[in-house]
């Protein structure tokens, strides 16, 4: 009795008669203990991200930031008269005074685009200086149509006026042209009666700048105006469709544009030394009105033709990404060891586990720093590759075998390559996640077919040694 008493107090031969089911649970616990780390990787990458957008947000508001432009559109005040009823004077339900806009029939526009990078730190902002020429030929015939009952237009205060989101980006006084006579706009007298409505858009309330247009602006009179001006921004440019039909062009250097807002172009064309797009927008698009009230401009919004200035893979947002991925690659990594393990018949202990997964935890810190240096494709070819050498080194130490450290070096390349595939293809990215982790699963049932579960997580050669080492024959 005192023997078998021995066999049982031995600590090696208690850790021997542990199955390896168990086991399996317990790396298993393990992988979901090392997304605590990860969490604060998490919030690392939150932090950097905030930081940027701080930065990006800073240097935008010195240059202008998001702008957004309104071309050449004829605005007319009115009044309506008080009216008279049963000789009772009452106030007319629409109000007494306001603001008449007249788009133009035809508008085109041209916009060229010079862009760099502004640097504060690790961060870098895209910077563009536009230099803008609208183009707008108007038809006053049947005007007004849509004016309020009773409303008179004092056709004596038309102006023409152009809209601007941010003003501190204006790098050149704005221009007007009419019939080869060149003005200055100035801020508009009426804009305080501009009314934009419920306009909730990407700038809130456009600033207006005009001429007075009443030498030129007559009922059922034609003409045509030409605005220049020249601003700097950041990040995006959107031009309101601003007549009856729209035309723009626009072109510049920035490698990576993106095409948004009411209308995609028509035509693009887009390469490492720049872009060039086109749009046309005709009226039954637009989807408002001619002429009407002023509170028709803050519509615009939604058919703005904008494009934007964005990096082409943001360093921050591609960690993210791969972060969300991590439990995924934590437990494949660790059932690539367990398989090792259990193949081999070589005890690899929890604490060797946890090692391994604060392996992969530095990686994505590897990561992070390296992407904001050299960018994310360079970043992760240096952490992975480091990561990938220590962790086959660290299978051949724990295995003692350079086979395994070069079984090790290729199964964990091609867990890395899967890790890069997957942040490549936004699209499939789940497909080919799933596909994988599928074929990871059912390579480690073919290689532990046979292993039996019940059995010690020794080899049983080696376990008759242990016990018998411990309890002489004939004493059980």
């Amino acid at each position: 009795m005192s023997d078998i008493s021995g066999v049982q107090s031995n600590p090696k031969v208690r850790f021997s008669s542990r199955s390896m089911g168990v086991k399996l649970i317990v790396v298993c616990g393990l992988a979901l203990l090392m997304m605590i780390p990860a969490l604060f990787v998490y919030s690392l990458v939150d932090e950097r991200t905030q930081r940027a957008k701080e930065v990006t947000d800073e240097i935008s508001g010195l240059v202008g930031g998001r702008q957004s432009f309104l071309g050449p559109t004829l605005v007319i005040p009115y009044w309506v008269p008080a009216q008279t009823v049963s000789g009772a004077t009452v106030v007319s339900a629409t109000p007494d005074r306001g603001i008449y806009v007249i788009f133009p029939a035809q508008a085109e526009a041209t916009v060229k685009t010079h862009t760099e990078e502004r640097h504060r730190s690790l961060f870098k902002v895209p910077v563009f200086q536009a230099d803008l020429n609208f183009n707008a030929t108007f038809d006053l015939t049947g005007v007004p149509s849509a004016a309020p009952t009773g409303a008179v237009l004092d056709w004596n205060r038309a102006e023409i006026l152009v809209g601007v989101s941010d003003t501190r980006g204006a790098l050149a006084d704005a221009t007007l042209s009419v019939n080869g006579k060149t003005a200055t706009l100035v801020p508009t007298e009426d804009a305080e009666y501009i009314s934009l409505g419920d306009y909730s858009g990407q700038h809130g309330k456009l600033t207006f700048f005009g001429m007075n247009a009443a030498e030129i602006a007559h009922p059922n009179a034609p003409f045509k105006v030409t605005s220049t001006l020249r601003f700097s921004g950041a990040q995006r440019l959107a031009i309101f469709a601003y007549g009856k039909t729209t035309h723009l062009t626009m072109e510049g250097d920035w490698p990576n544009p993106s095409f948004d807002g009411g209308f995609l172009p028509v035509n693009r064309t887009i390469s490492r030394q720049g872009f060039s797009a086109e749009w046309s927008v005709p009226f039954i698009a637009r989807g408002v009105r001619a002429e009407g009230r002023s509170n028709m401009i803050g519509s615009l919004d939604a058919k703005a033709l904008g494009v934007s200035f964005v990096e082409l893979a943001d360093p921050y947002q591609s960690v993210n990404r791969s972060l969300k991925y991590t439990l995924l690659f934590l437990g494949l990594l660790f059932l690539s060891y367990f398989v090792f393990e259990v193949t081999t018949g070589t005890r690899v202990h929890p604490a060797q586990y946890i090692l391994v997964g604060m392996a992969q935890i530095i990686f994505y810190l590897l990561l992070l720093s390296f992407a904001e240096r050299i960018g994310f494709d360079w970043g992760f070819l240096l952490a992975g590759a480091a990561t990938v050498i220590l962790l086959a080194a660290n299978t051949g130490w724990i295995f003692s075998s350079r086979l395994q450290g070069f079984r090790a070096l290729f199964c964990f390349s091609l867990l890395y390559a899967l890790i890069y595939l997957l942040l490549s293809l936004e699209d499939n990215a789940l497909l080919v996640g799933a596909v994988a982790s599928f074929l990871a699963v059912a390579a480690a049932m073919y290689f532990t077919r046979k292993i039996d579960w019940y059995s010690s997580m020794l080899p049983a050669t080696l376990q008759t040694e242990e016990v018998s080492s411990v309890v002489p024959k004939g004493k059980v």
